[in-house]
């Protein structure tokens, strides 16, 4: 090998300037050819000659980027001479820039060609943002705009846990493709073989051939304005059904990153959040699916271990996490109870452990308990031993000493019990109806921000208000919209009757409202009317409701349906295999992680048997037989 030109030398030192500054003290290039030595060894590509993937093949067609991690952008600061061989751009025009430019095909565009697959890309974000390794492939462009199928691998290098830098291997070969194409996928049509993904370990692997792929001619569009423009922001349902249109839109939407945007625009990300341990071995498809169709819901019973003593009725529990909290009930005498106990639903053996805490409200039954953000939960009104409360107390089961404290909201609603209450946004606790100490049924709605510095309650002023009542339900759906259901309202006069009526309001409108449900048009007929029954909010915004006290020979396990999005309402009764309880009270009965409905007891409409559990499962467990 001749000596090198002038250009050369300068080039090759541009190449190493900022490397030897910011990542190692290398004198020459030769001395980074041994470190990457090891960063192979790392990656399985083996220097034995009887490996399948010869070293010296690797060095001599591998094209080896390093960026930066500390940096903003991951910005270059080295390439190898292969990099430049393959792509045409001197490593003086890329260093400091981040190597998306590869993914433009003209240098002047503002954005990557449409032949970049966006998933792939998406992918790749994903596991620069975490710090994991990522192989794959994706189309790419040299200098003069030949596209290549750059076969990729990227490796994090940490450094006391921190990642300051990622090694990219890029093995660039001839990119099949048809330029006239609108959109990813384009591999043209070469044989009948089926597609193989590339193999990092075999110098012999064959470019990726996709024979199976047919470009639908329903949309002009480019499959990444499908994807995160137009298909993330459907419904699951709605997706599913555009799948079956054509093959383009049946592999779109089996991605599983275009799956979990969906579902995330949906249901929000906190809710898709307690999905993730399911979606490691089910995936987003079928979890949007079992919850859309709620094909695998099922009762399931189970044992629960140690005591909540003494024996207590009209206690109030919720959910936080995988933890049950109940707190406080109706002892012998009707005794106010002020402990709290806790459910580990994590543990191998379930069992009831009371919680020392540091304060506690004071006792009462008739309350409400109702989960907040992360740990935090709060306990508001009741009657306890001096009449009806209207005070709150929060508490945040995560902190390293449990104790109760009390929120002073200015201008509180007015003493209660049997009143209705739910948390919208995390950190809005909203109170509504109940009943006086002197047997007065209320109709008010209060909310209190709980994230506020000095939370002050406010009156939600509707110009029109559903009939005073108790024992009913406020469910959250849509994030800021509220369905009340059911309870014992007032029907003329001095008559009181268990109702069956639905009611919703919009708390993100300048001038929340009432407003019936049925005025728009409920198809069929409801449940039969009840009071302190169960009503669970499901991801997808619709509404289960069961049990409670009911009137006449209808049964308390009886599950109906009801999507409050629907142009025209209409309640579904779902069949539900298993064992169910016989009872079902809403104040005694907690949602895990929006697939769990937990009913404490229910053998008895008097007696409270708290060791065991009936549980409603509306997916399947990741655990569980596929």
């Amino acid at each position: 090998m001749g000596m090198m030109g002038e250009d050369q030398v300068q080039n090759r030192d541009k190449r190493l300037k900022v490397f030897k500054e910011d990542y190692m003290d290398w004198e020459e290039e030769e001395e980074f050819e041994e470190d990457m030595e090891e960063i192979d060894g790392e990656m399985g590509i083996c220097k034995n000659t009887n490996s399948p993937f010869y070293y010296d093949q690797v060095r001599c067609c591998a094209s080896f980027v390093v960026s930066d991690a500390l940096e903003p952008d991951f910005p270059i600061i080295y390439v190898n001479t292969v990099f430049e061989d393959s792509t045409g751009y001197r490593a003086d025009e890329v260093l400091g820039r981040n190597c998306r430019f590869l993914q433009f095909r003209d240098r002047q565009a503002q954005r990557r060609h449409p032949l970049v697959d966006p998933m792939v890309v998406s992918e790749i974000h994903r596991c620069l943002n975490e710090g994991t390794e990522f192989q794959g492939e994706l189309i790419n462009f040299r200098k003069d705009g030949t596209p290549l199928v750059n076969h990729l691998r990227l490796m994090p290098i940490s450094e006391d846990g921190i990642v300051t830098h990622i090694i990219g291997i890029q093995i660039f070969s001839e990119a099949n493709i048809d330029l006239d194409c609108s959109s990813y996928p384009v591999f043209k049509q070469s044989s009948s073989n089926k597609p193989a993904p590339f193999n990092f370990n075999s110098p012999t692997s064959e470019l990726y051939t996709d024979n199976s792929q047919h470009i639908c001619p329903i949309l002009q569009l480019s499959d990444e304005v499908l994807a995160h423009n137009i298909l993330s922001r459907l419904t699951p349902r709605d997706v599913a059904s555009i799948g079956s249109v054509c093959t383009r839109m049946r592999e779109l939407t089996k991605n599983e990153h275009l799956r979990k945007m969906v579902c995330e625009n949906a249901w929000g990300q906190d809710v898709t959040g307690k999905f993730e341990l399911s979606t490691r071995r089910l995936g987003w498809g079928r979890i949007a699916r079992e919850l859309t169709t709620l094909e695998a819901a099922t009762w399931k019973k189970f044992p629960v271990g140690g005591r909540v003593e003494p024996s207590r009725c009209n206690f109030s529990a919720c959910a936080v996490g995988n933890r049950l909290v109940l707190f406080g009930g109706e002892g012998i005498d009707m005794e106010p109870m002020d402990d709290t106990f806790v459910l580990d639903l994590d543990s191998a053996d379930l069992e009831w452990r009371r919680v020392k805490v540091a304060s506690s409200p004071p006792g009462r039954w008739g309350h409400t308990l109702t989960s907040l953000n992360g740990s935090w939960l709060a306990v508001f009104g009741g009657c306890g031993r001096e009449g009806l409360l209207n005070d709150v107390f929060v508490l945040d089961l995560d902190a390293p000493r449990l104790a109760w404290r009390e929120v002073a909201g200015g201008g509180p609603p007015s003493p209660r019990s049997w009143h209705s209450s739910c948390a919208v946004d995390g950190s809005t606790l909203v109170v509504s109806g109940g009943c006086t100490d002197s047997g007065i049924l209320l109709s008010d709605t209060f909310a209190l921000d709980l994230a506020e510095e000095r939370p002050r309650w406010r009156e939600i002023a509707s110009s029109w208000v559903p009939p005073p009542r108790l024992g009913h339900t406020l469910s959250v759906y849509g994030k800021t919209k509220i369905l009340m259901f059911g309870g014992l309202a007032k029907s003329g006069g001095s008559l009181r009757l268990r109702s069956c009526d639905a009611y919703t309001m919009d708390l993100e409108e300048e001038e929340p409202q009432w407003r019936q449900l049925g005025a728009a048009g409920l198809t069929t007929a409801g449940p039969p009317p009840r009071l302190d029954h169960v009503a669970v909010s499901l991801p997808c915004g619709r509404m289960i409701i069961f049990g409670g006290s009911i009137a006449g020979l209808h049964s308390p396990s009886q599950i109906f349906l009801l999507d409050p999005y629907e142009e025209k309402p209409t309640w579904r009764i779902l069949n539900v295999p298993g064992q169910p309880p016989k009872f079902a009270w809403g104040h005694s009965t907690c949602v895990v992680g929006g697939t769990r409905v937990l009913v404490l007891g229910g053998q008895t409409g008097e007696e409270w048997i708290l060791n065991e559990l009936h549980e409603l499962c509306l997916a399947s467990s990741p655990d569980g037989d596929m």
